[in-house]
């Protein structure tokens, strides 16, 4: 049998149960205090004859075990009958994604860089047990998420990806694909580098590093976002609305194109496919058929499967306990009187 609790953190709610219990002492003792000085203990228990000393302890000490019953119900503990050996079958990939100034270009609606987003979100998606890293450059490369099965988690910090993650701008290609390729921990696993961008390389180096890749046994899938006619780099200031339009030294406004040819031959040069991007469902056909083509590596992992929740008796045994207190009233009980079982005679 193995255990675990869903929501262990609120197991810290039952530092109550000692403070409560010291409030009840406290008060207690208070009641003592004051009766005392009111006058004789004796006369007093005279005037109320029927008033129970053991009664109001029965009903704290429910009310606690009630408390502590829904405590519990929070923690939501979880009961495991049995372990399982689960094969999966997957691949390493790494995302490699451009957040360089020119992504921001609309000639792409709504811009070059969030449908990049929008097609990385949609392939994650598509993936079964394969394992995922990102990796954003500009003018240099920055680690953003390290490999991890955990797609939700890729999916949060992806959104989150920006053109201002980086000081440096400018597109490195080469960077992209040197970092991406020390992701890559396993020697026998198949891997795979898809890259997007708009093919703006300001850079050198691209084909060394797509030919180390290649030595690595690392394909670089690549993916083109942009159009040829290209478009202006809007610069936005408040409420998010288009200032000015990106200018060169001279003045003139900055025109950025896609650069599919550097994105072809990178990925030429790995065994690899090169895609356009503007086409959403043809993207992920293309990337299926790549990964459908890429063998597979085999896994064994082994996990605790079928938990099964125990609240629901936590929650039965408390609202048990609170019903229970409801008829524990804190005059003597007649027949349990002529017992004398609390020496309350």
């Amino acid at each position: 049998m193995y255990h675990k609790l869903e929501e262990p953190i609120l197991l810290y709610l039952l530092l109550l149960i000692p403070i409560l219990i010291g409030l009840f002492l406290f008060q207690v003792y208070w009641k003592k205090k004051k009766q005392n000085e009111f006058g004789d203990l004796g006369l007093i228990k005279q005037l109320s004859p029927t008033k129970s000393r053991f009664k109001p302890v029965l009903k704290f000490t429910t009310l606690l075990l009630a408390l502590t019953g829904l405590i519990f119900a929070l923690v939501n503990p979880k009961i495991g009958t049995k372990i399982e050996t689960v094969k999966r079958q997957g691949i390493d990939i790494v995302f490699a994604l451009d957040i360089s100034k020119s992504m921001l270009a609309e000639d792409i609606a709504p811009n070059r860089l969030e449908k990049s987003k929008q097609l990385i979100s949609q392939i994650i998606s598509s993936l079964g047990n394969d394992r995922i890293g990102i990796v954003g450059y500009a003018g240099s490369a920055y680690p953003v998420l390290p490999m991890t099965t955990d797609y939700s988690i890729a999916k949060m910090y992806l959104q989150n990806m920006n053109t201002n993650m980086l000081s440096s701008q400018g597109t490195a290609l080469n960077d992209a694909i040197n970092l991406a390729t020390t992701y890559f921990d396993a020697v026998d696993t198949s891997k795979l580098i898809i890259l997007i961008s708009d093919g703006e390389d300001h850079g050198d180096g691209a084909e060394e590093a797509s030919e180390l890749a290649k030595e690595k046994g690392i394909k670089i899938l690549t993916i083109g976002v942009g159009t040829e006619v290209g478009g202006n780099i809007p610069i936005r200031g408040d409420n998010n609305v288009i200032a000015e339009y990106k200018k060169d030294r001279n003045g003139e406004v900055v025109i950025t194109k896609l650069n599919s040819e550097i994105l072809q031959n990178i990925a030429k040069s790995t065994k690899a496919t090169y895609i356009d991007g503007n086409n959403t469902k043809q993207v992920l056909e293309k990337t299926k058929n790549v990964l459908d083509n890429i063998e597979k590596t085999e896994f064994d992992s082994q996990e605790i499967a079928e938990y099964q929740t125990q609240f629901q008796w936590f929650v039965g045994i408390a609202f048990f306990l609170l019903l229970l207190d409801v008829f524990f009233l804190e005059r003597k009980t007649s027949w349990l009187q002529k017992l004398n079982l609390f020496n309350e005679k």
